[in-house]
């Protein structure tokens, strides 16, 4: 097991129930509909890749490989640029300050990392001779 991921992937988890909340409960007063979508799909992807960072955290345990480990680094990268430049787009929607929407073009840099950590994380698997 690699302790490292499985208690990242614990915050993670415990972070997004948080803002799932607050999501639910705090912003509907204040955001749009379109800003409450946005932070929901932050909210869900975070969460889908807390289960994807638990589920390195334990196949290392069984596959020692480095590709188990990039996989990981991938799926908190991917979930840092993804979600949270999803959430920093909420914020900036509901402070109207327009002029940060560019933040939105980094936003597919996240997926793009969330999709190499399921590649990386698929191949590591398949090459493990076990």
């Amino acid at each position: 097991m690699h302790k490292g991921f499985v208690v990242t992937a614990s915050l993670l988890g415990a972070l997004a129930v948080l803002l799932g909340a607050f999501g639910a409960h705090g912003l509907k007063n204040y955001a749009s509909p379109t800003a409450l979508n946005t932070y929901e799909t932050a909210v869900k992807y975070q969460f889908y890749h807390v289960f994807a960072l638990a589920l390195s955290g334990i196949l290392y345990g069984f596959i020692p490989a480095s590709g188990i480990l990039t996989a990981g680094k991938l799926f908190i990268a991917g979930m840092a640029v993804f979600s949270g430049s999803l959430y920093l787009l909420t914020f900036f929607s509901i402070a109207e300050l327009n002029q940060f929407k560019w933040v939105g073009a980094i936003t597919p840099i996240g997926g793009l990392l969330l999709v190499a950590g399921w590649v990386v994380l698929g191949f590591a698997v398949l090459r493990f001779k076990g």
